[in-house]
């Protein structure tokens, strides 16, 4: 998909995309390209959402599982730490 801005600088988003992504984006910039990033209506809502079983997890619960996942990519990379 590509697009073009107008002569005021306007760039249209297409009606399906405003949909699924909604109608505010944080605009990224690069060396050698922008990115749209879209906000949520509610951030807070969507941290909490993100976040999951997350919070009301314990530090040493979410350590456990972090440890438990780095372990598990060594030994599918053939690293054995």
């Amino acid at each position: 998909m590509s697009a073009e801005t107008d002569g005021q600088g306007r760039l249209y988003i297409p009606k399906d995309v405003r949909e699924k992504y909604g109608e505010k984006y944080h605009i990224v910039t690069y060396d050698d390209r922008i990115e749209l990033v879209p906000v949520a209506d509610d951030p807070l809502a969507a941290v909490r959402e993100a976040a999951g079983e997350l919070r009301d997890a314990s530090i040493d619960d979410i350590r456990a599982d972090i440890e438990a996942e780095a372990k598990a990519e060594a030994r599918e990379k053939g690293d054995d730490r």
